[in-house]
């Protein structure tokens, strides 16, 4: 009986949805994060009476056919790359974008990974570096003896040594920009990777043409609703038990049959 293994599909489905909405809600208070959306689609179709053919040699054109769906399957698992609230920290080296575009960071292996955390730090070298550690491109190196820090909203990133009068800029911090952000591949630790599906990073100056820009002293917090999830948890919920549903259904109406047939 296909209702068997259609309605098997459907709970599959929706365990994988229960998943993703468990992750959002998991990483509620996780810096930068973005809500994950699952997406579905349906499967073959078998067709037990066509349409748009007639149905017998010499007879008028049969205006809808018989086509019998076989279930649905993961499509996609879609992040949503909204913006976040700004949570006020007073921080000087925690960074928020406001608007598009992504910090770039170097991965131990020397490739570039990218993240909308902004909780920066200095190592023992005074390099600007991430919370794990790793550098924050391009390379800001603070002097020592740094008793104030300004980072402008276009990335200037200037600083007081000891008691003197003025500022001295010391880097430029640069953003990425990508044509589909959706394609971005999540690494894990708030990073995701350029993919073919992205398209070639666009780096530029922030607050240009097209690109957000940077807030001192504040942290984008995660985009995840806590209603929003819940909703959509009670909803994959219901669809599960119809599915259950279904599948305890189909096996009573065979054992039905069975017994008929004895």
């Amino acid at each position: 009986m296909r209702a068997l293994s259609v309605a098997a599909t459907g709970m599959d489905a929706q365990q994988t949805n229960l998943e993703v909405i468990a992750n959002n809600i998991a990483n509620i208070n996780t810096t930068g994060y973005k809500r994950a959306r699952a997406e579905f689609s349906d499967l073959l179709y078998q067709t037990e009476r066509a349409q748009g053919v007639p149905n017998r040699a010499n007879q008028a054109i049969v205006p809808e056919g018989a086509n019998i769906g076989l279930g649905v399957q993961t499509a996609a698992v879609r992040n949503i790359h909204t913006q976040g609230q700004l949570t006020h920290t007073e921080n000087s080296l925690d960074l928020s974008l406001v608007g598009r575009g992504w910090f770039q960071i170097e991965a131990p292996d020397g490739t570039t990974m990218y993240t909308r955390a902004g909780a920066f730090n200095t190592n023992a070298q005074g390099q600007l570096v991430t919370i794990d550690g790793y550098t924050v491109v391009p390379g800001i190196v603070f002097p020592p003896d740094v008793s104030e820090t300004v980072i402008s909203r276009t990335g200037q990133v200037s600083v007081r040594i000891g008691n003197a009068t003025e500022f001295q800029e010391i880097g430029q911090l640069t953003i990425a920009n990508f044509v589909n952000e959706a394609g971005l591949q999540p690494l894990g630790d708030n990073l995701f990777a350029q993919t073919p599906a992205s398209g070639e990073p666009i780096v530029a100056v922030p607050e240009d043409p097209g690109f957000g820009y940077v807030k001192q002293g504040y942290l984008e917090a995660s985009n995840v609703d806590a209603v929003k999830e819940i909703t959509d948890l009670i909803s994959a919920q219901r669809a599960y038990e119809m599915n259950s549903k279904v599948i305890t259904t189909a096996d009573e109406m065979a054992s039905i049959v069975s017994k008929n047939l004895k």
